[in-house]
Formats: C-alpha cells, sequence, structure tokens
C-alpha cells in the first residue's frame, strides 16, 4: 500500500465510514486541453500540461445516506438545479457502480472561485469531489486511479488531483474504450529550478453564453483549424517539458502563450464563431507586452473565458500585478503560486 493510500485509509476512519470531505484547488493549463475525441469518457484529442494553483479552493463534503431515495446536492450552501445537478448525480451513479453500493448521497460543495467564467472551477469541483466520494465509497484508488476517476466529472480535474505542475496523457486513439480509458489520466511533471507566479486578472466573472462543452463540440466539428492547432500542442508539449525540466521559465511563457491564442483561434475559426476575448481582454494582453518591452518575463495564457492569466517570476509579481490591474480597469487581480494536489482532510480542515 502506497503511502498516499495509507493517509486516505487514516483520514477514512477519523472521518467515519460513511462520509469524507476533501480540498482541491484549480488548475491554469499552460498546454491546453480543447476538444473530446470521446465525450463519454471524456478522453482528450491531445494531452495537455498545467500549474495547480494555491488559491481558490473547492471543500466538498460527501456523507451516505441508506435511509434518501435521491442524492441530495447543494452548491454553496444553495439547492443546485439543472446541468450542474446532473453532471454531479451522474458522477455519483459512476462512483456507486465501481463500489458496489447504492447508498445515496448528501453532497455540500463550497467554491472560491468564480464558477464557469475560465477559472478551472469544475476542475477544483470534480477533483475534490472525485477524492471525497472515493473516500466515502470506499473505494481503495491511488493518484492515477484518482486522476482517471475525475476525468469523468471534468477533464481538466485529472490535473488538479495532482500539486505543481501535471500532464494529462490523452491516452490510446486507437485502443478500444475500457483500454482507452485506462491509458488516459494525469500524472505529475518533473521541473527544475522554477520559482513562478500566475497573475489573474478577473476581468468578468460571470458565467459564459457559451458553456466549455458546446464550445469544444462546435469548434472540433466546424472549425478548419482546428487540426493544425491539435498538431502543433503535441509539439508544444514536448518543447514545454523540456522547458521545464531545465528551468527554463521564459521559454515556458513563450510556448503557453502561443498555445492558448492558437486556441482561441481556432474558435474563431469555428461556424459560428465562439468568442471569450473581451475589450478588457485585449487590453490585458497589450499590457503583457509591455511589459516584455519594459524589460519584465511575463507571458500570457487564457482558457475558455475572458480572462487573463499571466505567468511571470514570483520576484516580478507585484509588477506585473500592478500593470495587469491598470489594465483590466474594474477588474480584480490576483497572484497564485504553484499549490497542493486533492486531498482528504478533516473537521478542522487538516
Amino acid at each position: 500500500m502506497s503511502e498516499q493510500q495509507i493517509t486516505v485509509r487514516r483520514l477514512q476512519d477519523r472521518q467515519g465510514a460513511n462520509g469524507a470531505t476533501a480540498v482541491a484547488h484549480p488548475n491554469i493549463a499552460l498546454i491546453k486541453y480543447w476538444g473530446k475525441r470521446d465525450e463519454r469518457l471524456f478522453l482528450p484529442w491531445t494531452s495537455s500540461l498545467s500549474m495547480t494553483l494555491d488559491i481558490f479552493p473547492t471543500t466538498t463534503r460527501v456523507h451516505l445516506d441508506a435511509e434518501a431515495s435521491d442524492d441530495e446536492v447543494t452548491f454553496n450552501g444553495v439547492p443546485a438545479a439543472g446541468e450542474e445537478r446532473r453532471r454531479i448525480a451522474g458522477f455519483l451513479d459512476l462512483v456507486r457502480r465501481r463500489a458496489g453500493l447504492t447508498h445515496r448521497a448528501v453532497v455540500d460543495t463550497r467554491n472560491t472561485v468564480p464558477t464557469g467564467a475560465g477559472l478551472a472551477s469544475s476542475a477544483s469541483g470534480f477533483a475534490a469531489l472525485a477524492v471525497a466520494a472515493a473516500a466515502a465509497y470506499g473505494l481503495d484508488l491511488d493518484g492515477t486511479g484518482l486522476s482517471r476517476l475525475a476525468r469523468r466529472g471534468s477533464g481538466s480535474a485529472s490535473r488538479s488531483i495532482f500539486g505543481g505542475f501535471a500532464v494529462w496523457n490523452a491516452g490510446n486513439p486507437t485502443a478500444p474504450p475500457a483500454e482507452a480509458d485506462l491509458s488516459s489520466y494525469a500524472e505529475p511533471v518533473r521541473t527544475g529550478d522554477l520559482d513562478p507566479a500566475l497573475v489573474i486578472a478577473v476581468v468578468n466573472a460571470g458565467p459564459k453564453e457559451v458553456s466549455s462543452r458546446a464550445a469544444m463540440r462546435r469548434t472540433v466539428e466546424t472549425s478548419p483549424l482546428f487540426e493544425p492547432w491539435a498538431a502543433s500542442s503535441r509539439d508544444d508539449l514536448t518543447e514545454m517539458r523540456a522547458a521545464l525540466l531545465r528551468g527554463d521559465l521564459d521559454a515556458v511563457g513563450e510556448i503557453a502563450e502561443r498555445n492558448s491564442l492558437g486556441m482561441h483561434a481556432t474558435m474563431l475559426g469555428a461556424r459560428p464563431a465562439v468568442r471569450y476575448l473581451a475589450p478588457a481582454s485585449l487590453t490585458v494582453l497589450d499590457s503583457v507586452l509591455g511589459l516584455r518591452r519594459d524589460g519584465i518575463p511575463a507571458y500570457a495564457t487564457m482558457d475558455a473565458g475572458p480572462n487573463v492569466k499571466v505567468l511571470c517570476r514570483r520576484t516580478d509579481a507585484d509588477r506585473v500585478a500592478e500593470a495587469v490591474r491598470d489594465a483590466a480597469a474594474g477588474g480584480t487581480v490576483h497572484i497564485a503560486g504553484p499549490g497542493q494536489g486533492a486531498r482528504l482532510v478533516d473537521a478542522g480542515g487538516r
């Protein structure tokens, strides 16, 4: 039994056999995940690489109720409804099938990151749910198993199982479904001497008009730019891993910026176009170029939303945040470093 599994078993005993609480953080992809080749199993067209943050945690409690006839799900104190509830209930059904149990669950999720705004709320949400639900239902999973499980709720959640930098392997695209499922999971990435920060400019914290899931599907099906971007993204990943290993933050930033802008180009090429870029997004991107002209290494990346994340050295983070704050008039700015992976906690949060 691994050290991680021993820790999980001890926390299961401490929390009680029918409940568990987990904390997870969002991650920001530096090599993007965009497009599924299998929507049921959440299998991506390309591998991706991310940095888990040390801010915006999600805390999820899963408690089994043998007397209940249905799952009870609350999100930030409000009963979940619609698509949000359907996804969580479907994920719990998957856990129940694997555990061989039928008990319904009471789920309480507390999120500190804006939901549906391109800030990876689903990554932290389903990573926390995967860890808590697996423990509550008695599944004995290591990090790889938890990553595979979290992927079934949200692809990017597979990476939030791990702290620091992680790569989500796309898996074998020609294998039968069961084998492809086993081959797609995240794992930690080795890095050299890095001290990075991500400055996050939230120019719009509201939910997106087009969900990531719908935008991905439209891009894959209609954009003539998707296949060339996917091919170049595979090369970007190879270069990114090498840059991380040698601790070359400038190369990491250059690769991340081109990969992200290329992803947004594929969306603009969709029919009809998917446009997440807002006027404030472009102003922030211009400020990043201005920082580089002034000799401050700073590189932008954007997920499926208008908000901009800026990779820089930790020693430059305050200077970068000041420039970005001026550009994102009316928005908020946060500084993040590499954070921990998803984990069980006790009633005191330990």
